[in-house]
């Protein structure tokens, strides 16, 4: 089980960019989460396969109808971190 961190840059708040990652993400079956960060971002973890890593990334570059992507960074983590990690969903949507 892979875990990477993927912070995307570009017009992606405001644009339903997170619902876009929640639905890529769970279609995929990837367990984690996604957030807008206080600077513009939108950052997401995410546990999977790296085939499954591969598809979240191009349609992370993709991006929902109205939004920009510039820039993905990429940060593996811990393999560990996947213990914490559920059903794909929205961080501070509530």
């Amino acid at each position: 089980m892979l875990v990477r961190r993927y912070v995307v840059q570009g017009r992606v708040q405001g644009v339903g960019f997170r619902w876009y990652v929640l639905r890529e993400a769970a279609e995929l079956g990837l367990h984690g989460w996604v957030r807008n960060t206080l600077d513009g971002r939108v950052e997401t973890l995410a546990a999977g396969t790296e085939q499954q890593h591969e598809a979240l990334h191009a349609r992370l570059q993709r991006g929902s109808r109205g939004s920009r992507v510039d820039a993905i960074t990429v940060l593996d983590e811990p393999e560990t971190a996947a213990a914490a990690l559920q059903e794909f969903q929205i961080e501070g949507a509530w």
